[in-house]
């Protein structure tokens, strides 16, 4: 599989193409975002552990850079809460940061012909927060999404862009050494909103293991059929 950086209007990110790739073909995509202190590449690593031909995976890189210690920095989807700035400022960063993630959607959609559905949205930790908020919004984008160590930051503000109609696929996977409690709520905020939730927890701490590869993976499959 060949991963290549691009240049988007609005973020940078990298693709992993699947073995075999022919640009004049359709593929569906997946998706997949980083978490906090991390970048475009953290990722795309899974793309062979889930599907080496069938699927165009994309990673963006987030937009926010942060100092994670020893001269290191990596990306986030938010500002972080003690960077010093004042929390109207805050807030206005962060939806910034999910315009410019919406408008990458768009954009990575149309430059790569994929019809809308045919894209599943993967997140991890901070990634997975913004795929709750950014997918959950979109069933007509998005036939699935996947929230990987995580939760929902703001059950209130979720709960006005939900769709009236709540049968979207979700995966939700947690390690029971990660504060499990977080991924509960989520689950219950979910189910009492309408959805039935695929929720797995793993004896594992902040990460992503083959037990959560294994699962995940043929709920990909089932969600967004692969290229044949």
């Amino acid at each position: 599989m060949l991963a290549q950086p691009q240049s988007g209007k609005s973020l940078v990110y990298v693709t992993v193409n699947p073995e075999g790739y022919d640009a004049n073909e359709s593929y569906p995509m997946v998706i997949l975002l980083h978490g906090y202190g991390a970048h475009m590449y953290d990722l795309a690593s899974l793309a062979p552990a889930f599907d080496p031909r069938g699927y165009l995976y994309v990673c963006p890189n987030a937009p926010i850079p942060v100092l994670i210690g020893q001269g290191i920095v990596g990306y986030s989807w938010r500002p972080p809460r003690d960077d010093g700035s004042p929390p109207e400022a805050q807030h206005e960063q962060a939806l910034r940061g999910e315009r410019m993630l919406a408008d990458f959607f768009g954009e990575v959609i149309e430059r790569y012909r994929v019809p809308p559905g045919k894209v599943a949205l993967v997140g991890f930790s901070q990634g997975g927060a913004m795929a709750y908020n950014m997918g959950l919004a979109r069933p007509d984008l998005f036939a699935g999404v996947a929230c990987l160590s995580t939760g929902i930051n703001d059950p209130d503000t979720l709960r006005g862009r939900l769709p009236p109609r709540r049968t979207q696929p979700v995966f939700i996977a947690h390690g029971l050494q990660d504060n499990p409690d977080r991924a509960r709520r989520s689950r219950d905020f979910l189910v009492a909103a309408g959805y039935t939730p695929e929720y797995h927890e793993y004896n594992m701490g902040h990460e992503i293991s083959e037990e959560v590869i294994s699962d995940l993976s043929p709920w990909l499959h089932k969600v967004l059929p692969s290229f044949q």
